[in-house]
């Protein structure tokens, strides 16, 4: 069974950095894409990126790109996103899903879900 764990949010102050990881688990971690998607209260999901596993291309959403990097370790099945220079509005929860494929085409490839882990940017 799939399981994907999301880790690493916690309270940070503006300008501040954070290293969410997300640990996957119960599939062959070949010819899959992760996602990474936040959702603050009020608002709906968000897709925030994605590093396909199968070729290590990744897809960044231009509102953080400059700010947030998705990478991945495939020997420990772990995916990254690094999110310097953090800003209020980045608060949220954020969640990483799995998309079993080798092309990712849209947000909604992604089907299975792991926990989400909080993010607090303070300003």
């Amino acid at each position: 069974e799939v399981q994907l764990q999301a880790s690493g949010g916690g309270l940070v102050q503006a300008g501040g950095s954070l290293r969410l990881s997300c640990a996957a688990s119960g599939f062959t971690f070949t010819d899959y894409a992760i996602a990474w998607f936040r959702q603050a209260p009020g608002k709906e999901r968000e897709g925030v990126s994605c590093i396909s596993i199968s070729d290590g291309s990744t897809w960044t959403i231009d509102s953080v790109k400059d700010r947030f990097t998705i990478s991945s370790d495939n020997a420990k099945k772990v995916v990254y996103l690094q999110m310097n220079s953090l800003e209020s509005d980045d608060t949220a929860v954020y969640y990483c899903a799995l998309y079993e494929g080798r092309a990712v085409r849209s947000w909604s490839d992604f089907g299975s879900w792991g926990q989400g882990t909080l993010v607090t940017v303070s300003s």
